[in-house]
């Protein structure tokens, strides 16, 4: 699926609506430059998902937590920022696999495109880029049914 948002807040509302098609344990693998929305992206997931906390990229600290107070199993929006991890191994020892595939979770990982060893086959990848006049061509691709 492709889809072209005009603005920051179109992205927001295109995830707060793809979040309604998740079932929990989706691990979400965001690939695209600096700029690209994937932070915007996410700010939409934690809304649709119904978390209260004001949505940053965890740069520094690498992982945040969020509460959800959406449908029924899912509990937890983890938000993981790989832009500084030069290897899946650094995200792994700070124990970030625990909520990969966790059925209560939604996890979104921004840069996920330096950490490929580790990403799930059964990740939904997007692809974010920047377009003419700052418009955001944004790209899902699901796995096959059979990995799910």
């Amino acid at each position: 699926m492709k889809i072209i948002t005009n603005s920051e807040k179109e992205t927001i509302k295109f995830a707060e609506k793809f979040s309604r098609s998740l079932k929990g344990g989706e691990v979400l693998a965001l690939f695209g430059d600096l700029g690209s929305g994937k932070t915007a992206f996410t700010k939409g997931l934690a809304r649709g998902l119904g978390v209260k906390n004001i949505i940053t990229s965890p740069t520094f600290v690498l992982m945040k937590n969020y509460k959800t107070s959406a449908q029924a199993p899912i509990k937890t929006l983890t938000h993981i920022d790989a832009y500084r991890l030069k290897s899946g191994e650094d995200l792994e020892a700070i124990g970030a696999m625990e909520f990969f595939n966790d059925k209560k979770c939604i996890t979104a990982i921004e840069w996920a495109d330096n950490i490929k060893s580790i990403i799930p086959k059964n990740a939904i990848k997007i692809y974010f880029q920047i377009g003419e006049n700052n418009k955001r061509q944004i790209e899902i691709k699901k796995p096959p049914v059979a990995l799910r």
